[in-house]
């Protein structure tokens, strides 16, 4: 239970006090009405005694009494009714709030922390009034008057005689039969004479007289003479006199909140001033019977006839309106109580009170204890007192009580009041009532053994109920209280006397005993069990106070508590107190909040809800009922579409009631703000026909990291080359696209007249469709004046004039159930200036369908749409993003920080060129190598022209826009036969196989020295776009030499002629993708020719060798290539002629045939050598046909030159030489060289395809780069072979030293020989028997450094399988030769070789060693891998 003000013994016996009845004269009201109060109520504050009182008792024992308090009420005729109790408790239920700004008390149990308040000020009040108003009975005698104070005025005609009138009054009352109430406790009441006596008005002398005569006529001890109203009742005075009686009488209504303290001694029983109700004192309705007031006959808890005649006060029915309870309470505001008292008189009164509690009451009491235990003496025949026969009674063998069910009913037996039984009863209670509790204990044990022998169950049940009570509150506790009394007693009124009055009295007692005593398990057992449904009041208030058992237990029952307190709301609730039932909820709430327990939330939020809209606490309603839809319910459909229609209708409620106030906040769709992205620019336009735009960046696309920093990367290369290398500072990446990836720390830049999109992602978590209906943006602008000044102007309406910002408004955006789905909605700025995007407005609603709830239908004629709208409230939501999360310094580490989300903040900035994109036959798939012709269009779309236009890519090999030169580029693609992309010239037959020479800059191809291949300026004529034009460029496409589907990234990027501050360029970005099928791989190895002679005497022919292979699979319907023309392009050498060709004109490959070629190639003439130095190539063609395609021309030059610097750009493998020498690096680099050629073979052919039954032709080319003499060379690139799998070596691998010595390749390389003799020689040995036969050696020098070479013929073949095919034979004259060659020098050595006889022979044995002039080491060159130089001897 909760704490209450009183504790337990102070409680008790303030709830059983000795009542005096009061019988006034009609002039004596008439004084104490001059105070606004009854004689009662004027008694009320002044009724408890300030000092102590002793007694004796019939042992002769003094016994002291502490705190004694008396009730004094007026004699009422009528019993209560209980339609009238019930609505007085429920009037003082409803008046008692917990107070404004009431600190709670916070609990701490396990996880929870609970805001309970300690007190509950409703229930305690509830409980004394309970107490004071339960009616008298004739099974007990504790609330049955013990004196009757008659009260005449000394202004009185007559007083004697009239006191005398009263007297008789009395008597007739208590002895007549026609009344059955009021409760006497004894025959012999004692009468208390109190003359009244006016100060201010009345004549003093004369009420002495009048008093002395009294004290003749009644004695001194039982009368008095009491002065009151010392002033008028004069406002003007100037001292101020307190009020002690506005705490015991309510100042307007019982249902008044005002605070009234629940003091140590409140009376409640007169807080009804109701309309249907009459005064406690009866004034209301005063008849003179017999020259007496008749203000007895009925009793105030009378229900008036007009009321309800169910008497249900529980039903919410019976709460008065506000307006009557504020004319009532505007009536009693101004009424002051004791007006013509002053404190002498409050201390008059006081110590009127004193001498008859001493004088009067008291002896009366102590006499009739002492009379009711002579008789009881007599009776019992035992010892001449009562309390020496209590040892013999307790302390022998106890008679075991017979249980419950044993007993007969027989709780209608009545005793008759003379009954011995009810005498020890009456003494008991007298006992009891002047708190001597060890006596009231033996009487009661006593009448309860004689009760239960009689089988009086009502008198059995109340003697235990008062023996329980009686042995608590004994002083120094002899005995434990006996809690089984008590459950004797309750189950005994409720079961078997059906009384639940007594019994709720019994619980009450019995629950504050144990709860004083720490038990609170058995306290809420208790009070759960007297729960039932006659009052749901009564059991609100108990469940509510087990709840409080259960969180006040030593570890709480925090799950045992808030179920309680629901249970407890629910009987509010139904009790009609709905402020109470919204407390208990509001209380449980806490427990069950964010548990997981979300049905028992959802209950109890959708009840906290309907409470607070019914009390009008509109704000409350919304926000609980919040809480349903935005938790993730687990409720049926059906129960949310019904929470949403609650909730959409308090909603709508609440607008209504500020109609021009902010927009509420919506809980529905969630809105993931994280998910919103912004866009700003026009969307992309759709593929028309032929015509496809530029992909761009849309919102259908998704992010991509890698893509995104390729972009990235391409942006700030074009931008690089703009500003000659250097990336300003100032330069970030343009962002079209803003979502929770991108940058969005700095404000983005939006243009003038160019949409902004902002998706927004809704989820709809309810298992109900969501309509939202004129769904549109929330923004703030702050136009920017070139004038300087700001003014801002903040528009939150979309209803605003929209010359600023246009707004898009979506008319029906529809949210299926559980769905998540997203909007797209549109800004247009006209101004520039700061935008705010705030949120979204729209207005929620519902589909409506069968189902509508609490009758609340469709709103007529508010909606016409592809849907049928419910109800529907307009609010906003507002778009909050969290920036990332800030982690650079210590400080950022160590916090919790975050940096700033400007998505939604955009920069409107003055007008801008924009650019469209569009590609006119652009292929989606190609063969590898193939050449494509297209043409793109270039439009500017908006008002300012636009110039500096580039377009820049990671595979600048893919694409030309054509040479620098219009020369260079073909006008179109009709100037020749089959419609051919390449420049074309008819040759005549003859000078088939010999190639056609011409040359070509790189730098017209923009492959220049330090230039970036992969920004490439767009020929633009007069490099401007003016606004509104449009220019188509043809742009030729090779597809690449891998097949597979290839993604090739295109931006472009241009400038306004008029350069803007915030934005310097803008881009626009295309994905193209090109999906290639295999044609043709292309393998090509270069070899020294040996044949030294050419044209003009110089060494250094070379065969090239050329190997092309068909593999293409005939799924594009490839039927076969022709190889049209073989091209060389290179700086020193250059192809000559075909070798084995001749015969063989057309060379064409069907599906996977292979075709060989062979080739000579020479050195470059010298003029063309000399112009090495701009970067100028000399192009050679062979024709194989009658047509020649200018390979020195766009395109064929572009996509060479491409290929080209992409194969540059590749890292070379380079030699690492762990050596100290520097020297052995720089010889092994010098000997490489020699092997060194930069021949590139250009192999251009043609396809005939057949495709939906027309032919045709395509073309292409493959490139094939030779850097390497003897080294296979590939046009496709090479795939890695991943090593096989090896054994792992658990050994330390020993150091290999690194040999520093050339290749036996490298070495063969740098001294080229070459043998001259006749094939055969005829010689006539029978003449001269020795052959000498001259040879000459030729010695070429591949090096651009001095050579010393050293020949030795003394060399000989020593294997034997040599010696028998070629036979043996001796060099003549000089053995050993040492010569110097200069740079690419030949030098010729005569020598002479001598036979003995017929044979073949090998001449190749010479030993050549080489080494650079500048080396001390000394290489060999090793010939023996050249073919043999054999010659034939003949015999003549």
């Amino acid at each position: 239970m909760a704490q209450c003000v009183q504790s337990v013994q102070e409680l008790i016996p303030d709830s059983f006090v000795p009542c005096v009845a009061a019988l006034c004269s009609d002039e004596a009201e008439r004084l104490t009405r001059l105070n606004h109060l009854s004689f009662a109520e004027l008694l009320k504050p002044f009724s408890r005694l300030t000092s102590e009182v002793h007694m004796r008792d019939p042992n002769n024992q003094l016994h002291i009494i502490k705190n004694l308090k008396i009730a004094v009420s007026n004699i009422i005729t009528q019993p209560p009714q209980p339609g009238a109790i019930r609505k007085l408790l429920n009037d003082v239920v409803s008046g008692s709030q917990p107070a404004e700004g009431l600190v709670a008390n916070v609990i701490t149990a396990g996880d929870y922390d609970l805001n309970i308040s300690a007190t509950t000020p409703w229930f305690e009040s509830y409980r004394e009034t309970f107490l004071q108003s339960m009616p008298a009975s004739d099974h007990e005698f504790l609330n049955h008057y013990l004196a009757c104070m008659l009260v005449a005025s000394s202004n009185e005609v007559e007083p004697m005689e009239q006191f005398s009138k009263l007297s008789q009054e009395q008597h007739r009352i208590q002895h007549n039969n026609d009344y059955s109430y009021p409760k006497w406790f004894i025959p012999n009441t004692l009468k208390y004479y109190v003359l009244l006596h006016d100060v201010s008005a009345g004549d003093e002398q004369r009420a002495e007289l009048i008093y002395e005569e009294m004290k003749q006529k009644y004695g001194t001890q039982g009368c008095y003479l009491l002065k009151i109203n010392s002033r008028t009742s004069n406002r003007a005075s100037d001292e101020q006199i307190p009020d002690p009686w506005s705490q015991y009488l309510q100042k307007s209504s019982i249902q008044n909140q005002e605070s009234y303290e629940d003091g140590p001694c409140t009376i409640t029983s007169n807080k009804n001033s109701d309309s249907n109700l009459l005064s406690l004192d009866g004034l209301d309705n005063e008849v003179k019977v017999d020259g007496l007031p008749n203000n007895f006959r009925a009793h105030p808890l009378q229900l008036d006839q007009s009321s309800d005649p169910s008497n249900s006060i529980d039903g919410p029915d019976h709460v008065k309106s506000a307006s009557s309870l504020h004319e009532t309470k505007k009536a009693n505001t101004g009424i002051i109580h004791g007006a013509c008292l002053t404190l002498t008189d409050h201390d008059r009164i006081r110590q009127f009170i004193q001498e008859f509690t001493f004088r009067g009451l008291l002896p009366h009491i102590e006499k009739t204890i002492r009379q009711l235990n002579d008789q009881l003496i007599s009776r019992k025949g035992l010892s001449r007192s009562l309390f020496s026969a209590t040892k013999k009674w307790f302390s022998g063998s106890k008679v075991p009580e017979k249980s419950i069910n044993e007993l007969k009913n027989t709780s209608g037996l009545l005793y008759p009041p003379e009954a011995p039984e009810l005498q020890i009863r009456k003494m008991a209670d007298l006992c009891f009532l002047v708190q001597h509790y060890d006596l009231a204990y033996s009487c009661y044990h006593t009448a309860k053994k004689d009760f239960l022998n009689d089988q009086a169950m009502l008198y059995a049940a109340g003697a235990l109920e008062m023996a329980a009570v009686s042995a608590f509150l004994q002083p120094g506790a002899p005995r434990p209280y006996p809690a089984h009394y008590m459950d004797t007693a309750i189950q005994t009124y409720r079961d078997i006397c059906r009384n639940m009055v007594l019994a709720e009295r019994c619980v009450l007692l019995s629950a504050e005993i144990l709860k004083s005593q720490s038990k609170y398990s058995e306290a809420a057992a208790l009070l759960i069990r007297l729960t039932s449904e006659d009052s749901d009041l009564r059991s609100a208030l108990l469940l509510e106070q087990a709840a409080h058992c259960f969180i006040n237990m030593k570890s709480p029952m925090v799950r045992k508590y808030a179920f309680h307190m629901i249970l407890a709301g629910h009987r509010f609730s139904k009790a009609g107190q709905k402020k109470h039932a919204l407390r208990c909820y509001c209380q449980a709430m806490q427990v069950y909040k964010g548990k997981g327990w979300s049905l028992a939330e959802d209950h109890i939020n959708f009840t906290i809800g309907r409470q607070s809209y019914t009390l009008r606490q509109l704000d409350n309603a919304v926000s609980a009922f919040r809480h349903i839809l935005i938790n993730e319910s687990k409720q049926s459909a059906a129960q949310q579409g019904a929470f949403l229609r609650e909730y959409l209708y308090v909603y709508k409620n609440v607008s209504q009631l500020s109609p021009d106030g902010p927009l509420p906040q919506l809980p529905l769709p969630y809105i993931n703000s994280s998910a919103t992205r912004v866009f700003f620019g026009h969307d992309r336009r759709p593929a028309d026909g032929e015509k496809q735009a530029a992909t761009h960046v849309s919102l259908d696309q998704e992010y991509d990291s890698e893509s995104s920093q390729q972009w990235r990367e391409l942006e700030e290369q074009v931008v690089a080359v703009v500003n000659k290398g250097i990336i300003p500072s100032g330069f970030y990446p343009t962002q079209y696209c803003l979502n929770s990836y991108s940058d969005n720390s700095r404000f983005p830049l939006a243009v003038v007249e160019e949409p902004i999109t902002v998706e927004v992602a809704f989820r709809n978590p309810l298992k109900v469709p969501l309509l939202l209906t004129d769904l549109s943006l929330l923004w703030k602008f702050q136009p920017k004046d070139f004038s300087g000044k700001d003014n801002e102007e903040v528009k939150e309406l979309i209803t605003g004039e929209p010359e600023m910002i246009g707004t898009e408004v979506i008319s029906e955006f529809l949210i299926n159930s559980e769905e998540s789905k997203v909007a797209r909605l549109k800004l247009f700025p006209h101004h520039i200036g700061e935008l705010h995007i705030l949120g979204v407005v729209y207005n929620l609603g519902t589909i409506q369908g069968s189902m509508t709830v609490d009758g609340i239908g469709a709103l007529p004629g508010c909606h016409t749409g592809k849907y049928s709208l419910g109800m529907s409230v307009r609010g906003r939501q507002d778009l909050e993003i969290q920036g990332p999360r800030l982690n650079n310094t210590k400080e950022e580490k160590t916090s919790i920080k975050y940096g700033p989300d400007r998505r939604l903040d955009p920069i409107i900035t003055e007008e801008m060129p924009l650019l469209e994109v569009f590609f006119i036959h652009f292929p989606t798939g190609l063969l590898c190598g193939e050449i494509r012709k297209a043409y793109v269009e270039f439009v500017n779309v908006s008002k300012c022209p636009l110039t500096a236009l580039k377009v820049v890519s990671k595979r600048p090999e893919f694409f030309t826009f054509g040479g620098n030169t219009a020369v260079l580029t073909p006008l179109s693609p009709s100037a020749s036969e089959n419609c051919s992309a390449y420049k074309t010239v008819v040759t005549d037959s003859t000078s088939v196989c010999t190639a056609l020479i011409s040359s070509a800059s790189s730098v017209d191809f923009g492959i220049g020295m330090g230039s970036q291949p992969e920004v490439i300026p767009v020929p633009l004529p007069d490099t401007v776009l003016l606004p509104g034009a449009s220019v188509q460029l043809p742009m030729w496409l090779r597809g690449p030499d891998e097949e597979g589907v290839h993604e090739i990234n295109f931006l472009f990027y241009y400038e306004s002629v008029k350069k803007q501050p915030k934005i310097r360029h803008r881009i626009l970005r295309h994905t193209a993708v090109i999906c290639t099928s295999r044609s043709l791989n292309v393998r090509a190895t270069v070899c020294r020719s040996n044949s030294l002679e050419d044209e003009e005497g110089r060494g250094g022919n070379m065969l090239v060798f050329v190997d092309v292979e068909n593999t293409n699979t005939s799924e594009a319907g490839v039927k076969e290539f022709h190889i049209v023309q073989v091209s060389s392009s290179s700086k020193h050498w250059q192809l000559q002629n075909s070798v084995n060709l001749a015969e063989n004109k057309e060379a064409k490959l069907a599906s996977r045939e292979k075709g060989k070629f062979c080739f000579k190639a020479v050195r470059c003439k010298e003029k063309e050598a000399a112009m090495q130095s701009s970067e100028w190539y000399t192009f050679a063609d062979i024709i194989f046909g009658n047509e020649q395609i200018i390979s020195s021309a766009s395109p064929c030059a572009d996509f060479f030159y491409r290929s080209l610097s992409s194969e540059l750009k590749k890292p070379q493998a380079q030699l690492s030489l762990h050596t100290e020498k520097h020297s052995i690096e720089d010889a092994v680099r010098l000997i490489q060289k020699c092997s060194e050629v930069d021949l590139n073979i250009i192999i251009l052919w043609k396809a005939y395809v057949v495709e939906d039954s027309k032919q045709l032709i395509l073309e292409g080319q493959h490139h094939v780069i030779l850097r390497t003499i003897g080294k296979e060379a590939f046009s496709y690139p090479q795939k890695q072979e991943l090593p096989e799998m090896e054994l792992l070596k658990f050994f330390r691998p020993e150091n290999t030293a690194v040999s520093s010595r050339p290749s036996v390749d490298q070495l063969s390389n740098l001294i080229k020989t070459s043998l001259h003799y006749p094939e055969s020689f005829n010689h006539p040995f029978h003449q001269k028997s020795l052959c000498l036969v001259p040879v000459t050696l030729l010695l070429s020098n591949c090096s651009k450094a001095d050579v010393d070479v050293i020949v030795d013929l003394r060399h000989k073949t020593t294997s034997p399988e040599a010696l028998e095919i070629h036979g043996s034979f001796t060099w003549l004259g000089q053995t050993q030769y040492k010569l110097q060659l200069k740079s690419q020098e030949i030098h010729s050595l005569q020598l002479k070789a001598c036979f003995v006889h017929t044979g073949v022979y090998n001449l190749g044995t010479p030993r050549v060693f080489a080494k650079l002039s500048d080396q001390v080491t000394v290489f060999e060159t090793s010939q023996q891998n050249s073919m043999p130089a054999l010659i034939i001897i003949n015999n003549i």
